[in-house]
């Protein structure tokens, strides 16, 4: 059930042999997104739960669920842009269908992230779903 955008990221992971590569192809994702708005950057947009500063605001329209994300730590902003790519453009009432967990252990992010970072991506996909289940 993952987006093409997902699925192109899972392609690439595929053909990157070593962890050092896929390592370095997130922290890619997250320098070719969009910078977040200081401005979005408040209290009510931050994910608790993770080590590093983590900002999720939503972004609804025509019933397909979207955000934009920001973090102070390199690595956390590519696992925003591989979130991004996994939820952007699904319908809102999805987003709580996809399982997260499964989808990112296609790309074995899990076994080389450390707990506090994927404790925050835990924090992250929690957000998410909350923020499309408030829509």
């Amino acid at each position: 059930m993952a987006t093409p955008a997902f699925e192109d990221i899972a392609e690439t992971f595929d053909f990157l042999d070593d962890w050092e590569d896929r390592y370095r192809h997130v922290i890619e994702l997250g320098k070719a997104m969009p910078p977040m708005p200081d401005v979005l950057k408040v209290p009510a947009t931050k994910v608790d739960g993770c080590a590093s500063q983590v900002w999720l605001h939503p972004a609804i329209a025509g019933g397909s669920f979207d955000f934009q994300g920001d973090s102070d730590a390199l690595i956390v902003r590519g696992l925003i842009a591989v979130l991004h790519a996994l939820y952007s453009g699904v319908p809102v009432a999805q987003v709580g269908t996809i399982d997260a967990h499964a989808e990112l252990a296609r790309l074995g992010l899990h076994d080389h992230l450390s707990s506090q970072r994927s404790n925050g991506v835990r924090a992250m996909v929690e957000r998410i779903r909350k923020l499309a289940a408030a829509a």
